[in-house]
């Protein structure tokens, strides 16, 4: 169980996160709000005690790194229905996390391949996707990134039938950095061919 201050530092974290996926979304250009994703990841990396990089001192102090901004990567999407299919991963201090396949999506050249897009059956719930691509373990984490996850308001947008997907916007998830954390990973309908050269990278 956590502690007050840990149960109270990991909410603030989390609603900064969301904070700052908002005024992302509010941005008209995609570019300019990439650029604030990144400065205020900085920010939280640097400052804040709930930070992934907290136990790797040279990260916290100048930041991760990413790949340039491509406006060729950001699309709007239509989720398709996909059989169902559901998994338990291990949550670590969370327990097990429950993912039910709610349908799929297709990702246009020049990256192409397809994308599972799972709901997190867990108290709330959320959408999340996902991505292991060609820099896997060769630019970027050998288990794959994250570009949505909902349920920690990493959330750039949609509609009942379509997601903005951004691959500018993958992150590595926080067990990529300190293994406290126990992090679902990319599965098979979630692993592309392409190299996506975008977004957080080693």
């Amino acid at each position: 169980m956590p502690t007050i201050s840990s149960a109270l530092t990991l909410a603030d974290w989390r609603a900064r996160v969301s904070s700052l996926y908002e005024e992302v979304r509010a941005c008209d250009d995609p570019a300019e709000g990439h650029r604030l994703w990144r400065e205020g990841r900085a920010d939280l990396f640097a400052t804040h005690p709930q930070s992934p990089t907290a136990g790797v001192p040279e990260l916290r102090q100048r930041g991760v790194d990413y790949w340039a901004y491509d406006p060729a990567l950001r699309f709007t999407v239509e989720i398709e229905s996909a059989d169902a299919d559901e998994r338990e991963v291990d949550g670590g201090d969370d327990g097990s996390v429950t993912l039910h396949r709610i349908g799929l999506v297709r990702l246009p050249e020049p990256v192409g391949g397809r994308l599972d897009v799972w709901w997190l059956h867990q108290y709330g719930g959320g959408i999340f996707v996902p991505l292991r691509d060609g820099t896997a373990g060769d630019g970027s984490y050998g288990a794959g990134r994250y570009l949505l996850d909902s349920a920690k308001g990493a959330w750039l947008g949609g509609d009942d039938r379509h997601l903005v997907v951004d691959l500018n916007f993958a992150y590595h998830p926080s067990c990529r950095y300190d293994d406290r954390w126990r992090c679902p990973l990319a599965p098979a309908g979630n692993t592309i061919a392409a190299r996506v050269e975008a977004g957080e990278r080693l």
